[in-house]
């Protein structure tokens, strides 16, 4: 029988950058896409490499992204232009995120900043985003506390 849980109930939260750090659940959250972390190679073949084959060592350690969409409302705090997505995209700022996976009892803890925030305003539809946010540093899967 296997043992995966649902991921349904999982938040994506962003931090306040106070001391003690608050934590705010981005509103209207669908399916998270990341973290994505990946390794870079680099090719080190030479002429002893056995039997003619390539050879490679690891490199640098890529944080990735996390991608999102969100039912958008431009009016919630979270989302808007004062303190939520948007505001954080203008200043640039780097923040502290969590992704709280709903029933396992851990968390993704990263910092990262908003890259990409794409609207989308359908004639038969709803008001939506594509948010993409780009890690910075190491992303840590935690236990939740």
């Amino acid at each position: 029988m296997t043992q995966v849980k649902s991921s349904f109930g999982t938040f994506l939260q962003m931090g306040d950058g106070g001391a003690p750090e608050a934590f705010t659940t981005i509103a209207e959250v669908g399916d998270i896409a990341g973290p994505a972390v990946s390794r870079d190679t680099e090719e080190v073949t030479n002429h002893s490499s056995p039997d003619g084959y390539e050879e490679f060592i690891n490199t640098i350690k890529r944080s990735g992204e996390v991608s999102f969409p969100i039912n958008f409302i431009p009016d919630n705090p979270t989302h808007d232009q004062a303190t939520g997505l948007l505001g954080v995209l203008d200043t640039g700022v780097l923040k502290n995120w969590r992704l709280l996976l709903s029933t396992t009892g851990r968390r993704w803890q990263f910092a990262a900043l908003v890259t990409n925030f794409e609207g989308a305003s359908p004639v038969v539809g709803k008001q939506s985003a594509d948010v993409t946010l780009k890690i910075s540093g190491k992303p840590f899967l935690v236990p939740n506390v």
